[in-house]
Parts: C-alpha cells; sequence; structure tokens
C-alpha cells in the first residue's frame, strides 16, 4: 500500500505561519500564503485566529499591510520546535 497523506494540524498549520513571517521579519498575504501553502481563504482565517491569540500584529504602511511576530508569537514558535523535537523522539508528529 501507498503511504497514506496526512492533513496538517491545526498547531502546525499556526506554526507554518509564524516561521514564515519571523523568516522575513515581516511578511505581507502573499508571501506567507505560498511559504505556508495555504489558500488565500483560508489563511485569512488562520492570520485572524493568530491576531485573536496575540502571536502577530497587522502593520499598515500606506496601502500595503505587513504582519509582524509578537513576543508571544517568537515564545509559541520556541516552545512548539521543543514539542516537535521531543514528537521526533518518540517517531510521532504535530
Amino acid at each position: 500500500m501507498g503511504e497514506r497523506k496526512r492533513n496538517r494540524s491545526r498547531v502546525k498549520i499556526y506554526l507554518d505561519i509564524l516561521e514564515s513571517i519571523e523568516k522575513e521579519e515581516s511578511a505581507r498575504l502573499t508571501k506567507i500564503m505560498y511559504s505556508a501553502n495555504l489558500p488565500y481563504d483560508r489563511l485569512v482565517k488562520y492570520i485572524d485566529e493568530l491576531k485573536t491569540r496575540g502571536f502577530i500584529e497587522e502593520v499598515k504602511d500606506n496601502e500595503s499591510r505587513f504582519f509582524v511576530l509578537t513576543e508571544k508569537g517568537k515564545v509559541f514558535i520556541k516552545e512548539i520546535r521543543k514539542i516537535e523535537s521531543f514528537l521526533k523522539g518518540f517517531g510521532l508528529s504535530l
């Protein structure tokens, strides 16, 4: 049998989005969309959730919208990476 494709968990999607913002220091929706491999409509939903949770902030510069990590978002990334490493030791993933 072929390998079954797993959907990403909500936490893994959060991490992918946050890491794409971290990589750029500030990122536009389009950049995040491609980096996190999400369709626009789903990305907007997750962005709203991350803003509500206080992990990211929206910054407006003239007509552009950027997203930046908050301190809480940076801590979340760090802690989830520790959890991923722990799970990997048991052959598991997020």
